[in-house]
């Protein structure tokens, strides 16, 4: 065990089964450690915290005393405890993350666009958190499936086919196929709100659309091929907007997992729904709605096939749960986990779906207990240079190219000496760590508001600036390896700037058991910030000193790692150089 097992047992022992903390200090001047034991433990043994407190350390600094330098008690109550330079040295060795997530089998579900909508600013937001909830599972030891979940199959969508023949019929627009892919995805776009504007602008046209979506859903639901026009279209355009998804989540270090399509589950909710009807749902003015308990005051009365016999969004969810379950069962047998990541507009459709889902029998209790929703909130822009540039709904591709020229603009002089593919390579790397860290830094759910000035920075609490601290510390390990210096901790050497390089395991493991990719950025920020301090007022390679060398070197080894693995989480690169 290390120090920090060694103390959580001892303090386990002295509780006695009541709940207690065992935290970091935010300034490292008041220890490694501190707990709220005798806080908690003083009214049930009628005496005073802080006596309690004093009373407690003469017993825990005789039985730590290998691992624990002194014991403090601080304000009303509280024990720090400062480690001993063995115990820091171990402790920096790293060791091993265990989570309750280790050997599970997980899916992640993000990333899932309209097929029929550009990739836009928040299917971007989607992937970054998508990709973050991933990567951490990953990392606790879960077997990891990712799985994207397009939507290709819709009134909407209808809509968007509707506009699309009526433009080829009457020679508005040739074959899509002799367009690029980008200039033919834009152009589904442009039919799907034309669609939508001409549907509420004119009843007549609504009624036409409504047929194209029957002979949609009948091919699709029903399983029947009658060789339509509009199905042939519609398969047309989801093969061109699918390799499209396909590049740009490429482009952006991503992918899109194994793909579950709408129209794959359709017919699959559409059955579910029929089946329990008088169970769990009730047919109502010609539609299927689910009426939940009256305690559940947070959910609202939802349609689950409409009035023209289509399943809903909501249907087609349940279908998607069933296939999760029953086809991505991995080495286990079994879906542990299902986490699925959308914005946060979609939560009561969730609530709805999963509450409907549990009452069908007790297997679909356990798998809705099992699904998980994280949400995202949007991405917002300041600053007028960038509003202006990127519109309304700006692209994905069109957010991240405008953050490259501000990445060119103000480092053209530091990478001028690259190639112009290296340059490329370095651009598209800073922009998406800026993203990625902007998003990431605040909890999941919440708005953000990308500043360039702030996000941008390399002298500030961003994600450039991470990667540059990284590139710092291999630059100086790579020399030391290169005056043959081999890095190894030596007692005696440790400076106080180590005490902030303990605690990443069990920040590591806090953040992939909770997902608060906030904590990890904080912590990689904190490790960052002091070891450009300690570069600063430290010359770590001395000649003549091979003992506080190979000493330094390992320090450096440590913070090269906990920014790589750290950055490598979030989604970010981490170069040797820039």
């Amino acid at each position: 065990m290390n120090a920090f097992e060694h103390i959580h047992t001892t303090l386990e022992t002295l509780a006695g089964g009541a709940g207690y903390t065992l935290e970091t200090p935010a300034d490292i001047r008041h220890g490694d450690y501190a707990t709220n034991i005798a806080l908690v433990l003083a009214k049930e043994r009628r005496v005073a915290p802080k006596t309690l407190a004093e009373e407690f350390v003469r017993d825990l600094q005789a039985s730590l005393s290998s691992y624990v330098e002194k014991i403090v008690v601080a304000g009303p109550g509280f024990i720090n405890f400062f480690l001993t330079q063995r115990a820091l040295q171990e402790m920096n060795q790293g060791r091993e993350v265990t989570v309750s997530l280790r050997h599970k089998n997980v899916l992640v579900e993000h990333s899932s666009p309209n097929l029929f909508k550009p990739f836009h600013i928040g299917h971007l937001m989607n992937n970054i958190v998508g990709e973050f909830v991933a990567r951490a599972v990953k990392r606790g030891g879960a077997e990891t499936q990712t799985l994207c979940f397009p939507s290709d199959i819709s009134f909407g969508i209808a809509k968007a086919v509707y506009v699309w023949k009526k433009d080829r019929d009457e020679g508005v627009t040739s074959s899509v196929l002799s367009m690029d892919e980008k200039e033919a995805v834009e152009y589904f776009g442009t039919c799907y709100v034309r669609g939508v504007a001409l549907a509420k602008e004119n009843p007549e046209l609504e009624r036409e659309i409504r047929d194209v979506a029957k002979k949609l859903f009948d091919e699709i639901d029903g399983g029947v091929r009658i060789g339509s026009e509009e199905y042939d279209l519609w398969s047309q355009a989801k093969v061109i907007n699918t390799k499209y998804f396909s590049h740009v989540l490429e482009s952006i270090g991503s992918h899109m997992g194994k793909t579950i399509f709408e129209s794959e589950v359709s017919s699959v909710g559409l059955s579910l729904v029929r089946e329990n009807i008088g169970k769990v749902f009730t047919e109502s003015e010609g539609a299927v709605v689910y009426i939940p308990n009256e305690e559940r005051k947070d959910i609202n009365v939802s349609v689950f096939i409409n009035s023209e016999g289509h399943p809903t969004y909501e249907a087609k969810d349940l279908g998607l749960i069933y296939k999760k379950f029953s086809e991505y069962k991995g080495e286990k047998g079994q879906v542990d986990l299902s986490y699925f990541i959308t914005d946060n507009e979609q939560s009561h459709h969730f609530k709805v779906v999963l509450d409907a889902g549990s009452k069908i029998n007790n297997e679909w209790k356990t798998w809705t207990q099992r699904s998980i929703h994280v949400p995202h909130g949007r991405m917002l822009f300041k600053g007028q240079k960038m509003s202006s540039r990127l519109g309304g709904v700006p692209l994905a591709l069109d957010v991240i190219g405008v953050i490259e020229e501000e990445v060119r603009e103000r480092s053209s002089d530091k990478i001028a000496h690259l190639s112009e593919e290296e340059k490329a390579k370095l651009v598209r790397d800073v922009a998406l760590s800026a993203l990625r860290v902007a998003v990431l830094r605040s909890k999941p759910g919440l708005n953000i508001n990308f500043d360039p000035e702030v996000s941008l920075s390399f002298e500030g609490d961003s994600g450039p600036y991470l990667m540059y601290t990284h590139a710092r510390a291999s630059s100086v390990f790579d020399k030391g390896l290169s005056q043959g210096i081999s890095p190894l901790y030596k007692e005696g050497n440790s400076r106080e700037f180590e005490r902030v390089l303990i605690h990443y395991e069990e920040v590591l493991t806090e953040v992939i058991e909770t997902l608060a990719p906030q904590k990890l950025v904080s912590y990689l920020f904190s490790v960052a910030q002091a070891f450009n301090s300690y570069y600063a007022s430290q010359q770590i390679l001395v000649e003549d000193d091979d003992v506080g060398n190979a000493h330094r070197l390992a320090v450096v080894k440590r913070v090269k790692h906990i920014l790589k693995d750290g950055l490598s989480i979030l989604g970010c690169s981490a170069p040797e150089r820039m």
